[in-house]
């Protein structure tokens, strides 16, 4: 979840995501537990702090259930909020050494907030990130949006050469001015060895291959990934709230499924 000026393209809904009815579920979370419990500790993890996020987001990230809790009804919800000392907090979960996947299609059924300054994502870094660092881990993007942009979904990678402001990126706008926010979608990727294609309710609107990458650059998604589920406030790229942004809002998960191949 980095800063990009550059997106490859505007489109308007199209074809169905890559076909392949052999689908294997091989981890999920249907946020069935009690209300105001917190996510399951056995799949989740958190990162916590008010450092900017490489960003200059305001907002502070904490484990807290007044962020991240179930709502009792099968959802997830994470909840940014303002104090009257004017302090953002809210909350970033990860499947960081507690799952990780390489290959398949990975989807999540989300109504987004909205709001001037509000930046929800679900994304994916490599595990070797400790390691190897950001860019060379490898980020895939599944589902950005803007509070300033309410009918748009980005989808990205970044990678080495290509990262920050040069992620190799597309965006798609639901039709007839629909705002995300209004109800539930699903993000997906479906990520090969050679491909990762972005889509949102059944749809593609972008397929990137090494091809996309600029010349001698590294593609980057050849080992274990694993999930991340946030909702930023303000930074560089949406900006930040105005007065027209109200609080608190909310981001509300209903699934998270992640698939491979039968064989």
């Amino acid at each position: 979840m980095r800063l990009r000026a550059f997106l490859m393209s505007v489109c308007v809904l199209g074809s169905s995501a890559t076909a392949q009815t052999n689908w294997k579920l091989i981890w999920s979370d249907e946020f069935s537990g009690p209300a105001n419990s917190a996510p399951d500790s056995a799949k989740w993890t958190y990162d916590v702090g008010a450092t900017g996020w490489g960003n200059r987001e305001l907002e502070e990230y904490t484990k807290s259930t007044e962020n991240a809790f179930l709502d009792g009804d099968g959802h997830l919800v994470i909840r940014t909020q303002r104090s009257d000392a004017g302090k953002i907090t809210s909350a970033r979960i990860k499947t960081k050494q507690k799952f990780t996947f390489t290959y398949g299609k990975v989807e999540a059924r989300i109504r987004i907030p909205f709001g001037q300054g509000i930046w929800p994502a679900f994304w994916m870094l490599g595990d070797n990130i400790d390691t190897a660092r950001w860019p060379s881990c490898g980020e895939i993007d599944i589902m950005e949006n803007i509070g300033r942009e309410p009918s748009i979904v980005h989808g990205t990678v970044h990678g080495p050469g290509y990262s920050g402001d040069k992620g190799i990126t597309a965006q798609q706008a639901l039709p007839a001015g629909q705002k995300l926010s209004d109800d539930f979608h699903v993000f997906a990727a479906v990520w090969t060895r050679d491909s990762i294609e972005f889509s949102i309710d059944g749809a593609t609107y972008s397929k990137v291959t090494p091809a996309s990458l600029p010349q001698g650059a590294k593609w980057v998604y050849d080992h274990p990934f694993f999930l991340i589920l946030n909702l930023a406030v303000g930074g560089n790229w949406p900006g930040n709230p105005d007065d027209s942004t109200t609080f608190p809002q909310t981001m509300i998960v209903d699934y998270v499924r992640v698939y491979q191949a039968a064989e």
